[in-house]
């Protein structure tokens, strides 16, 4: 029998427990002279923690929820009738471009069916998600449970008229292009004719409705509308327009001069007139069309300088041209004058610029004066200093009691007049050598107030003093210098 010994307080009634350090004798009473033995102590037992095992837990949740009200939108929330509360602002997205791409518009009683996929239809749902998470966060219990949040949906107006194209074939009536012709004479339009259809616009609406509203399957009740031609009657017209006026002035110019004009019949068959995709109606022109006239361009645009003759005063103004003159020139390289110029009428502009080689006229200048020697009592043409002709002249009286002589002095002439009736403005009694008056005087040139040039017809005494101060000579020689000397010639009066 084994006995437990105790240390001399194991008798205390106390039910301490022996610490970590202490230790119990045991005896074996078989052997009583047997020394005794020590048995290590039982561990001490550790005090129990309940709190950590619950405090812990909850500490995650709380610590999540925390997180999750920071990238979480408020529940109750829904962007045009999508739910989307208790998620990220990515799943939103995604949930908000699933819905409108299912929802379903049923195009009539038992009709068709078209989802806002098939309308190519769609949704910034990005912006809105991440709208509803700025104004809605989780964290946000003022937000929770708001109302729907409206969502502007838009279609692919192209798809969607395809798929309505589609899905009902004989709500649809395709419309008539304007058209441009020639009829002769210039170009004509022929009006559009509009057609019809179902109203995009209306689809897109209903759209809009049943998914704001949360309605994944709708039955709309199509609308017709008029469909009209992109290519309408205002476009062809202006097309049409721009043409016409090309062919007004259509032609090969060198400089201002429509050197090789080119007739409204021939121009128009090199162009046509037709619209794009778009409705835009554009002008080409046939290249090919246009090189067998650039291949006749050449006799029809050389040509060799005239020479001109003008006439001047001592100050070099030109006071008449006598002879037009022009310069010369020759048709440059023409090898990409046809593609040029059908580009350009493509652009509207008729008027096609040729290369040319000047070559310069020469210009005679004859500096004319009418030269009168009172001395000799005759006149003098001269050109450029060269005397061409000379006769004698009746120049005014410069005697005692008929003075009246022709003032010396350098002039030009000033006025031209073919018959005049000349008098002296004293009287007409006869009674004194002012009173005279004198009818159809001709071929007159005014050259120092009243004093001129002109013909005489009452007398034949050339070569003496005749006269009250003019010029006096045969009609023959006045008509003369009439045409010879414009205004603005020289004169010189000297003795």
């Amino acid at each position: 029998m084994t006995d437990l010994a105790t240390t001399p307080k194991a008798d205390d009634s106390s039910d301490e427990r022996p610490t970590d350090d202490s230790t119990t004798a045991v005896i074996d009473a078989s052997a009583s002279d047997a020394p005794l033995q020590w048995a290590p102590a039982e561990p001490a037992r550790k005090k129990k923690r309940l709190w950590l095992w619950i405090a812990a837990p909850v500490a995650v949740i709380a610590a999540g929820a925390v997180v999750a009200s920071l990238v979480l939108i408020a529940p109750g929330t829904a962007v045009a009738g999508v739910p989307v509360g208790w998620q990220t602002a990515g799943a939103a997205t995604d949930a908000i471009d699933q819905r409108l791409a299912e929802t379903t518009l049923i195009l009539g009683d038992g009709g068709p069916e078209l989802t806002g996929a098939d309308l190519g239809a769609s949704v910034d749902a990005k912006a809105l998600a991440d709208t509803a998470f700025a104004e809605r966060p989780l964290w946000n219990v003022t937000q929770w449970n708001g109302e729907a949040i409206d969502a502007p949906v838009t279609i692919d107006t192209q798809k969607t008229t395809e798929a309505l194209r589609a899905a009902l074939p004989d709500a649809w009536t395709e419309p008539t292009p304007a058209s441009v012709a020639f009829d002769g004479a210039s170009f004509v339009v022929t009006p559009a004719v509009d057609g019809s259809g179902i109203d995009v616009a209306s689809v897109e609406k209903q759209l809009h409705d049943a998914f704001v509203a949360g309605e994944t399957s709708v039955t709309i009740d199509p609308t017709a509308t008029v469909v009209a031609s992109p290519a309408t009657t205002e476009n062809a017209q202006a097309a049409a327009d721009q043409a016409n006026a090309m062919l007004g002035n259509a032609g090969f110019y060198v400089g201002d001069e429509r050197t090789v004009p080119v007739d409204a019949a021939t121009a128009a068959s090199w162009l046509t007139i037709a619209p794009d995709d778009s409705g835009t109606f554009a002008v080409t022109a046939d290249a090919a069309k246009i090189q067998p006239l650039v291949d006749t361009l050449q006799p029809l645009v050389d040509q060799a300088p005239a020479n001109g003759t003008v006439i001047t005063n001592s100050s070099g103004d030109v006071l008449r041209t006598t002879i037009p003159g022009h310069d010369g020139r020759v048709l440059g390289d023409t090898s990409n004058v046809a593609q040029d110029y059908a580009a350009q009428l493509a652009s509207g502009n008729g008027a096609y610029a040729l290369p040319v080689e000047v070559t310069p006229a020469v210009t005679t200048k004859l500096e004319r004066l009418l030269e009168v020697n009172l001395s000799e009592q005759r006149l003098y043409l001269k050109e450029n200093g060269n005397v061409v002709d000379s006769w004698l002249i009746s120049s005014g009286k410069d005697s005692p009691g008929q003075y009246s002589p022709t003032i010396t002095g350098r002039y030009r002439i000033n006025s031209h007049h073919d018959v005049q009736t000349m008098s002296s403005g004293a009287g007409e009694d006869g009674s004194g050598y002012w009173d005279y008056r004198v009818e159809n005087i001709q071929w007159i040139m005014y050259f120092n107030g009243n004093q001129a040039f002109h013909g005489v017809y009452w007398h034949n005494k050339w070569g003496t003093k005749q006269s009250h101060g003019c010029v006096g000579m045969p009609n023959s020689r006045a008509k003369q210098i009439y045409d010879w000397a414009p205004n603005g010639v020289d004169v010189w009066i000297h003795t």
